[in-house]
């Protein structure tokens, strides 16, 4: 194998990725014209081209584009069911895939009907490509405090698969300390605790979600570099920091890949993941993502499969099943033969 094969036959584990993001433009595009929804393309080839990142305010357009075209719950089943398909080409054995249902709530369709859907095709993807799958709910920090402890209501009804909570959305504007009552509660109900922070806000923004919501994984978590304290803070309680470097990338929040801090973070020791975020609106993939970590920040084939390593020892599997997946990964990674 040379090294491209190489790191595409790593075992990865995938933390930080949002299913609706994940969506292939073929399949919106089979959803647009099943609910008859005009739409700003009229071929498959002109939704690839819809969807290919041009700007933030872009962005938002295609994730608020795919938003509107979910009408049905059941079509979360084909969602999630290719997302992992696509996980599972990239050698991801396990995924914890973010869902923000209040986005769909708000446009009536029905909570435990979209997370039966989404179950469903996360044990037909188990059952077809062998990759396993649990759920994290999105609270959606812009909706405010009081519509996240309603949807801790909607989790405390049907909670199937779901592990841990997280709020994503602006981080400007709704800042993490009045969900401080609500991660309590999450904390009580036995869910894990996430925080999206330090992506477009500054330091202060981390140490937040961590002094407030105690959480245990920070999504991006970029501005932390700049606060030497606060990195000595994760380090020492243990927090694992989610990093999605092409999104970063794609979304300004660094200028390049060369510049990504993601090394200062390993040299500080600290847990780092690397993920997708949102693989179909910025044109990325696991195997992606370690092969442009390779290229552009010289990372070797050891140090990534390291972070394969951490992200299983990391992610919120009960720990007998983080056992058996990390010897998995060590015996795929011996059969590989790495010089």
């Amino acid at each position: 194998m040379n090294v491209t094969e190489l790191i595409k036959a790593l075992a990865k584990v995938e933390q930080h990725v949002h299913i609706v993001g994940s969506v292939r433009p073929e399949t919106l595009f089979c959803f647009a014209n099943q609910a008859d929804i005009e739409m700003p393309f009229k071929t498959v080839e002109e939704v690839h081209e819809f969807f290919r990142f041009r700007d933030f305010p872009h962005f938002i357009s295609v994730y608020t584009m795919v938003v509107n075209c979910i009408t049905e719950e059941s079509q979360f089943e084909r969602i999630t069911y290719e997302m992992l398909e696509g996980d599972a080409r990239n050698n991801v054995h396990y995924v914890e895939a973010s869902f923000s249902p209040a986005d769909h709530v708000f446009k009536d369709l029905e909570y435990n009907r979209m997370l039966k859907a989404i179950n469903n095709g996360i044990r037909r993807a188990q059952a077809d490509f062998g990759i396993k799958c649990n759920i994290r709910i999105d609270l959606v920090r812009n909706y405010g405090p009081e519509i996240g402890m309603e949807v801790l209501n909607w989790i405390e009804g049907e909670n199937d698969n779901v592990v841990s909570i997280d709020i994503g959305g602006s981080e400007h504007k709704y800042p993490p300390k009045p969900f401080e009552q609500v991660y309590s509660r999450a904390n009580e109900m036995g869910l894990h605790l996430v925080a999206h922070a330090g992506e477009a806000a500054g330091p202060q923004s981390v140490w937040d979600a961590v002094k407030y919501l105690n959480v245990e994984h920070i999504g991006h978590g970029l501005a932390a570099v700049n606060d030497n304290m606060l990195m000595e803070y994760l380090l020492k309680r243990g927090i694992t920091v989610e990093m999605c470097p092409t999104s970063n990338i794609k979304t300004g929040a660094i200028s390049s890949l060369e510049r990504h801090p993601i090394r200062t973070f390993l040299r500080k020791g600290l847990k780092v993941t690397v993920n997708t975020d949102d693989p179909s609106m910025f044109g990325t993939s696991m195997n992606d993502e370690y092969l442009q970590l390779h290229s552009k920040l010289n990372f070797t084939i050891p140090e990534l499969f390291s972070l394969s390593l951490d992200a299983v020892d990391s992610s919120f599997l009960p720990e007998k099943l983080k056992m058996s997946i990390r010897e998995t990964f060590m015996k795929e990674y011996h059969n590989l033969e790495i010089e």
